[in-house]
């Protein structure tokens, strides 16, 4: 009996749900500290975590995050699911941290459990995007700018890896779904950057 299906289905699941723990109000319970919806953007994510509960929070918050990527694609690996649904599982996780059933379909951007997958399916291009993207933070004080570039840059060059390697088609699924999600979250970020009112990474209002 063929159960791809079930591992598949099981495995997008898992990936959305775990994609969907919200660390940054976790931690803000935890620690009796103020809801990072209430802050900034009212995302949940690491910058805004950063805004509301401080640097070892946000740090805490961000490798959560990180690692709920990482969970989302292993589980499909682990069970011997196809590229097409490790790819698939990605997205899930991506989509879980940005609209989280826990929290009102809320979330952060999903930029951390994106680079948690990669981490684990291309490490070295993740480690590659991570001074590109400290070094975009540093210079313009815009978590967002950062962030929108070194997934563009990230999705890219995993394109470009597949292209050249004649890797399965099944790659481009995360390589160009990924960051298109993460563009997609980030909507309210760009109209603000475009009107010139995008807040930096250590505003707090």
């Amino acid at each position: 009996m063929d159960t791809t299906w079930l591992v598949s289905a099981v495995s997008i699941l898992a990936a959305y749900l775990i994609g969907g723990i919200p660390w940054g109000v976790v931690a803000a319970r935890v620690s009796g500290g103020p809801d990072p919806r209430g802050f900034g953007s009212g995302r949940t994510g690491g910058a805004n975590v950063l805004r509301a509960l401080g640097p070892r929070a946000a740090a805490i918050v961000g490798l959560l995050d990180l690692l709920k990527g990482s969970v989302a694609v292993l589980i499909p690996i682990i069970l011997g699911a196809p590229i097409e649904t490790q790819a698939l599982a990605v997205l899930a996780g991506i989509i879980g941290h940005s609209r989280s059933p826990f929290i009102g379909f809320r979330g952060g951007r999903g930029v951390s459990p994106a680079f948690g997958s990669v981490l684990v399916l291309w490490p070295l291009v993740a480690l590659v995007i991570v001074p590109i993207f400290l070094g975009i933070v540093k210079f313009t004080r815009y978590s967002s700018i950062a962030s929108l570039a070194s997934t563009a840059l990230a999705g890219l060059i995993l394109v470009g890896i597949v292209v050249v390697q004649h890797l399965p088609a099944g790659h481009l699924i995360y390589a160009i779904g990924g960051p298109a999600l993460i563009w997609l979250f980030h909507y309210d970020n760009i109209r603000r950057l475009l009107s010139g009112t995008e807040r930096t990474i250590d505003a707090r209002d």
